[in-house]
């Protein structure tokens, strides 16, 4: 058995082999990376410098944001390079770091909304509480909690991923390391990864689900005996954006990490990757602003323009 070391790079999937297209998707992912990092670091900055925005509801989606925009600087700037320059290699360590960066990501991803769904529970359904609930050491403890255990699991995806051999192909089927791809081209069996990997995905996003899934039942209980249509419409303007990227955010990566082999192909996979990797980040700030009145008001001033979507 060839000790994994010896592979020192490895071989990203290019969008395409025509230099025009590769000029093209090149100028596609920097204008979707670009308008993510303007819409996330906008809500940032936002929140922390205009005072009426310092609410819990609001500090969640700042954290949120700051991991939307680490989640797409993780991917999309080596894949931009790779097509501008003609070369997909990536070093031995640049895919340890996009496997650590990519499922550490994912997990504040899914733990943060979660959270955020607890906070809009506590909120419409305990409104005399709230305060005393979501009080600024529980919000700071809650998000701390989950960037840590975020950590935590890239680290331990990352190591049981890369205590594999890799000595029959270095060529990855993605446009980013990414793990599922990486277990297929090792020589190791990977049996224990795979259904390590499959018990982790199904574990986290049941739990999330089951939790947001009781918060909103009791969100919904709760707005349905509200007598005011405007009371209504608030709290479904600050529900349904936040349900609405749990859903994609949480089917796409459990699609991408839990379908059979059967149903992958390098058409389908590099889909799946973008719907979960790309995707979110870029939504969550057009989501968000899209009827959250604060939000609107907020980059108004921040802006100095009319910010209605």
């Amino acid at each position: 058995m060839v000790n994994q070391t010896v592979v020192t790079e490895f071989i990203l999937q290019r969008f395409s082999n025509v230099r025009e297209l590769q000029i093209l998707h090149f100028m596609v992912f920097l204008s979707l990376y670009l308008a993510t990092l303007m819409g996330n670091f906008l809500i940032i900055t936002s929140v922390a410098q205009i005072p009426h925005l310092h609410t819990p509801m609001y500090f969640f989606l700042a954290v949120l944001s700051l991991v939307d925009a680490c989640f797409i600087s993780s991917t999309v700037p080596t894949s931009m390079v790779n097509s501008l320059v003609n070369d997909s290699r990536i070093s031995f360590a640049g895919c340890v770091s996009q496997v650590f960066l990519v499922v550490a990501c994912a997990t504040a991803e899914i733990s943060l909304l979660t959270v955020m769904a607890y906070d809009r529970y506590v909120a419409i359904c305990h409104p005399l509480q709230y305060l005393l609930i979501m009080n600024w050491n529980a919000c700071f403890q809650m998000a701390a909690a989950a960037l840590v255990f975020s950590l935590i699991n890239g680290m331990i995806q990352t190591a049981n991923t890369f205590r594999l051999h890799f000595c029959w192909s270095n060529v990855v089927e993605q446009y980013f390391c990414d793990i599922p791809q990486l277990l297929r081209i090792s020589c190791t069996d990977t049996k224990f990864n795979e259904i390590f990997t499959f018990v982790c995905v199904l574990t986290l996003g049941s739990i999330c689900s089951v939790l947001i899934l009781v918060s909103y039942g009791y969100i919904f209980s709760t707005v349905f005996k509200i007598q005011s249509g405007q009371g209504k419409y608030k709290t479904f303007s600050t529900c349904i954006p936040h349900l609405t990227m749990f859903s994609l955010f949480v089917f796409t990566v459990m699609f991408s990490y839990m379908r059979p082999k059967v149903m992958s192909s390098p058409t389908v996979d590099l889909l799946a990757a973008v719907l979960y990797a790309v995707l979110p980040p870029l939504m969550n700030p057009i989501i968000y602003t899209l009827r959250n009145k604060d939000i609107q008001v907020a980059l108004k001033k921040k802006t100095g323009v009319n910010a209605k979507w």
